[in-house]
């Protein structure tokens, strides 16, 4: 762990699979607020440009950890060895190709630990210490994906929504015990994984709106958000789709 040091009175931020562009959007929106920001990557020292341009921009602590999400085994340690968050927030995930998924399952099984299970695997650690301190923010970044199953992307899709129902049933669980889960559904973001696909403007944030939103649903205790809220809408009506109509669609 490297660490660059600064002042600040709020809690620590921990950002899980820093290196997208997503979560340095997300980061940014934390430190611009005073938090002092943990950033968690595999290959973590890659990171020192990151961390370097937090600090020097909003004055925090900015700390890095090396993180494998896929490496369960190493889960426990990593989160005993933490100044443990008041706020987790985990970006991990990729969205990989679907004819490579379709035609390999292996390849499909990779999708699903990268956005399922590893996510899953490192907030229910983060879910037991924070349960055992009393206090605490849990933050998944999901995605309208999700909410129904598509040929387009459904190996992706269903790992979404495999992670959405774990953060539902997390939050259940811990709202008595004063740790509070947020689920985030991006919808399309302009950023590298969206290279080459045409999306349409209204349906399309930029990654600072989603930094922006997830700071404000941390602070005001929100449980599920879509970035933008045109997405609700346009997923109640996926959604909705009959099946022998829906199983015809190109969607």
């Amino acid at each position: 762990m490297t660490t660059d040091t600064g002042t600040t009175t709020k809690g620590p931020v921990l950002i899980l699979g820093a290196k997208s562009d997503i979560a340095r959007a997300i980061a940014r929106s934390f430190a611009g607020a005073g938090h002092p920001i943990q950033l968690a990557a595999r290959d973590c020292p890659r990171l020192e440009d990151d961390a370097r341009d937090l600090r020097t921009r909003f004055g925090v602590t900015i700390s890095l950890h090396e993180f494998d999400a896929l490496a369960g085994d190493t889960h426990a340690a990593f989160v005993a060895g933490l100044d443990l968050p008041h706020v987790a927030i985990c970006a991990v995930g990729a969205m990989g190709d679907q004819t490579q998924s379709a035609a390999d399952p292996l390849s499909a099984a990779h999708v699903i630990r990268t956005n399922f299970e590893g996510p899953a695997s490192i907030l229910a650690h983060l879910a037991n210490a924070m349960e055992a301190r009393g206090s605490g923010t849990l933050v998944g970044i999901s995605s309208v994906a999700g909410d129904r199953g598509r040929a387009s992307n459904y190996v992706y899709g269903s790992a979404k929504a495999g992670f959405t129902a774990f953060l539902s049933g997390l939050r259940n669980r811990l709202q008595p015990l004063n740790v509070h889960v947020v689920t985030v559904l991006p919808g399309f973001v302009r950023t590298a994984m969206l290279d080459g696909m045409e999306t349409p403007a209204p349906l399309t944030a930029d990654p600072q709106e989603v930094g922006a939103a997830v700071l404000k649903a941390v602070n005001t205790r929100r449980n599920v958000i879509y970035t933008r809220p045109i997405w609700r809408i346009v997923m109640a009506v996926i959604r909705a789709i009959p099946e022998p109509i829906f199983k015809k669609t190109s969607l």
